[in-house]
């Protein structure tokens, strides 16, 4: 599945939307961190539907707007909007930190110069 063909494609950009807006507010908030908080959001949202219970949610204050903005997403559109399941949403987390993954090669904010001119 790629960006091209998800019926949840709304979702990625919604969760996007967020991520952008902790760049533009966040200075210290590396590629790195994101990688860190979208696994941490994994975690965090599983948790608040009864899974995952045994593991622990990773946070600083550089990453804790982002781990929240992935639980709230998720708490509005899991089961509300277009049938989402928590299944399919941690995918759709899972794809947003292969793609910041992949553009982070070109230094440590590289994904938020990808992403700002898609959310001015």
């Amino acid at each position: 599945m790629n960006f091209n063909d998800d019926q949840h494609l709304d979702v990625c950009q919604n969760i996007e939307a967020g991520i952008k807006r902790e760049y533009d507010i966040n200075p210290r908030l590396t590629d790195s961190l994101c990688i860190l908080a979208l696994d941490s959001g994994k975690i965090a949202i599983k948790q608040r539907f009864g899974f995952a219970q045994n593991e622990s949610v990773a946070s600083s204050a550089d990453t804790r707007g982002l781990v929240d903005w992935f639980v709230v997403v998720g708490l509005e559109r899991i089961g509300k909007v277009n049938d989402l399941t928590l299944k399919e949403y941690v995918a759709r987390l899972e794809k947003i930190k292969k793609s910041v993954g992949f553009h982070s090669g070109g230094g440590s904010r590289s994904y938020y110069r990808f992403i700002r001119s898609y959310f001015p």
